[in-house]
This record gives structure tokens, C-alpha cells and sequence, in this order.
């Protein structure tokens, strides 16, 4: 049976970048909400010779993933998945926001797994932003819930985002559940490590993508103070995608990879020469 790649958030940006390179290798799946939106998609796919199909599925929705899990099954061997889906902080408000990044992780990298075998992988796609909060100050017993309780685990961020003034909740709901998700993937790497599925995780700082649009001049100029001083291209984060998810890569497990073009580092030496200035 041939290999099968399922990519959320593959309309366009990084997802479909990604999908032009594991497409070579087998059949992709790319999952929206709404397939007519990945119709161009599907189209750019096929013209380069990749077998590639549009699925309607809302990551955030259990039973939806549930169906497309047990879908992409009966096509072959789900060789990946490539969970690139989420919302910015000018998308929506902060609790929605942490639901559908955090808990649509959960309901794909558990679902998928289901029907994944040994030499397989996720990857799932978090943000430089997660490195922005300090482990001092991540809510991990909030966290925690999520491996027992997804119920307590959704009230009780939304109780810790309506804690804070409300023009801080999208910001907060953002970098929270960022966090979460690379925390949320070693988690994952310990259960499924067994099996012999990989989980990993990729953290991208500004890219040239819609998504790098709609967050607008105050990400860019981030970008621009890093170390390369650049937003990064689509491509470079795509090739990146792929190698993680390859066999090439087979010992890589439960780790974030910054993908960032050196912001963070930059950010951080900012803070630390503040700290020494006493600012």
C-alpha cells in the first residue's frame, strides 16, 4: 500500500509547501474546514504530478478527526502527519484561540495515532512565541489535565485567560497554547514512542505566508531585529517539515525545533542586556 501524508492547514504557506515535498513519496491529504478553500491547493498539487485530495474535518471537533483518521486509513499507510492548522492572535478572541491550537493537537495526535504504525510521525507545529513565556510562569498543572481530563482541561484555561485584563487574553491565549503544544509533544513522543510512532514538533518564527500577513508589521519588524534580519521564506521552513517527518530522521523524538532565523535568540539577549541594565 502506498504512503500517506495528511496535512492540516495545507492551503497555502508552509502546509503546502510541506505537501509538494511529501507528495513525491505518496498520496496527500490536505484538511480544511472547507474544501472548497483548498481547491487551488489540490489544483497547484496535481499540476506537479502529486496525488492529492481535499478532506472536510475540524480538528477541533473529535468525531471529525476520528472520521478522518479511519479515512485516511483505507488509502494506505499514514505515513505522516503534518499538523499545521491554528489560529494567530488576530484571529480570533483568546479562550477560542487556545481551544483550537491546544486542543485540536490533542484530538489529532491522538486519533491519527490510532491508525498509524511503527516508522510513522507527527509534527506538530507550534511557534517561536511558546519560548516567550517563561517556565516559571506556564500554567503545567493546567496542562496536565489535558492527558486525563479535556473537559477540566478547556474550563480551567479559560478561567486562567479570564483572569487577566481582556486586552492580554489574545496575546496570552496565543503563547499558552503554543507552549502547550511543545510541551503537549513530548508527552505524546512518551506514549507512542513504543509503537514506534515519532512526535515532534516545529516552532516557526515569521514567514512569508498569509498567516505571516495577517499578523502584520509588529511580527515582521520582530523578524527583522533577529539575527538574520529577515522573514523567513516558506520553502526553508517546508524542506525542514519533511526532513523532520522522513526516515532520514528516524532517532528525532520529542523535541521542538525553533525555526526561527535566529529571533528568539535575538529577543532574548534584548531582555537579558535590559536585566543588566536594570530596566
Amino acid at each position: 500500500m502506498s504512503n500517506v501524508y495528511v496535512i492540516t492547514g495545507g492551503g497555502s504557506g508552509m502546509g503546502l509547501e510541506a505537501a509538494k515535498i511529501v507528495g513525491k513519496n505518496g498520496k496527500v491529504i490536505l484538511v480544511g474546514r472547507t474544501v472548497s478553500k483548498l481547491e487551488n491547493a489540490i489544483q497547484e498539487l496535481k499540476a506537479l504530478g502529486i496525488d492529492a485530495e481535499a478532506y472536510p474535518a475540524d480538528a477541533g471537533n473529535r468525531e471529525s478527526v476520528k472520521a478522518l483518521a479511519e479515512y485516511a486509513k483505507t488509502l494506505g499507510t499514514v505515513k505522516a502527519v503534518i499538523h499545521s492548522a491554528g489560529v494567530s492572535p488576530h484571529m480570533a478572541d483568546g479562550k477560542k484561540i487556545f481551544e483550537i491550537n491546544a486542543c485540536g493537537t490533542i484530538n489529532i495526535d491522538e486519533e491519527m495515532a490510532e491508525v498509524m504504525e511503527a516508522g510513522s510521525c507527527i509534527l506538530n507545529v507550534s511557534s517561536m512565541s511558546g519560548y516567550m513565556l517563561p517556565a516559571d510562569r506556564a500554567p503545567y498543572q493546567i496542562y496536565q489535565l489535558s492527558l486525563s481530563n479535556e473537559d477540566a482541561f478547556k474550563a480551567a484555561a479559560n478561567q486562567m485567560i479570564d483572569s487577566i485584563p481582556t486586552e492580554q487574553q489574545t496575546g496570552m491565549g496565543y503563547t499558552v497554547s503554543k507552549n502547550f503544544v511543545q510541551w503537549y509533544t513530548k508527552k505524546m513522543a512518551l506514549r507512542y514512542g513504543k509503537k514506534g510512532i515519532r512526535v515532534v514538533s516545529i516552532s516557526p518564527g515569521t514567514f512569508k505566508t498569509p498567516m505571516g500577513e495577517v499578523e502584520g508589521e509588529e511580527a515582521a519588524s520582530f523578524a527583522k531585529a533577529g539575527a538574520m534580519g529577515r522573514l523567513g521564506e516558506p520553502e526553508e521552513i517546508a524542506k525542514m517539515m519533511a526532513f523532520m517527518v522522513s526516515d532520514e530522521c528516524s532517532y528525532l523524538d520529542g523535541v521542538d525545533i525553533l525555526y526561527d532565523g535566529g529571533a528568539i535568540c535575538a529577543f532574548e539577549e534584548m531582555m537579558a542586556q535590559r536585566a543588566a541594565a536594570g530596566k
